[in-house]
């Protein structure tokens, strides 16, 4: 892999992530309703998840995956049906205390952390990224592994910006907002993931 190629993969990761999507849409929901510490968590749980994407794309699971139209559909129904989920419970829930989220609780941390995870590896586009697209950028005469592991830790560091920047975002406009429009930012965080979930649902296998 060569630095052209190396900078061309840059390029398109960053386009792709600053796109939103299911992920970046959960930690701005995240962020909305606690604060940035644990929309930094659910990045967390996003890169876990994409960490694990990448095992699976070395390993050449994830291909057989795509390849199988029921578990991909499977996997697609299932996150649309989370994510919606997700999004009517904040729509309807009580609004999170105001509070710095360095207060949070361990066990909201856990959770956010989880479902983070859930969210990012129940989005077929994932699958396809790693399959269709990941392959495009390593040269089979040099040693995969090693590229995939470069690609991998170049992927986590610029996903990890973006989402931190979105975060910090949707963090300031909680604290700007104050408790008066806690409940409306919650509403509206909850209506981002009942959209992404139906976007996921139309993704086509």
């Amino acid at each position: 892999m060569t630095a052209q190629t190396w900078f061309l993969f840059c390029i398109t990761e960053l386009i792709l992530c600053l796109i939103p999507g299911p992920a970046v849409l959960f930690v701005l929901s995240t962020a909305l309703r606690r604060g940035f510490s644990c929309a930094s968590t659910a990045a967390g749980g996003i890169l876990a998840s994409n960490t694990f994407y990448f095992a699976l794309s070395a390993s050449g699971i994830a291909a057989v995956i795509v390849a199988s139209h029921a578990v991909f559909d499977a996997i697609k129904w299932l996150g649309a049906a989370y994510l919606i989920w997700l999004g009517v419970r904040m729509v309807f829930s009580r609004a999170a205390p105001h509070t710095d989220a360095t207060g949070a609780a361990s066990e909201i941390r856990d959770r956010v952390f989880l479902r983070a995870f859930v969210v990012q590896s129940s989005n077929p586009k994932s699958l396809i990224f790693f399959v269709a697209l990941l392959p495009q950028f390593i040269s089979p005469t040099l040693s995969v592994p090693r590229q995939i592991l470069i690609l991998g830790i170049t992927s986590i560091l610029i996903e990890f910006a973006v989402l931190s920047g979105y975060a910090a975002i949707a963090s300031r406009a909680r604290n700007v907002a104050g408790t008066r429009f806690s409940q409306s930012l919650e509403r509206m965080g909850g209506a981002m993931l009942i959209a992404a979930g139906a976007r996921l649902a139309w993704i086509r296998g």
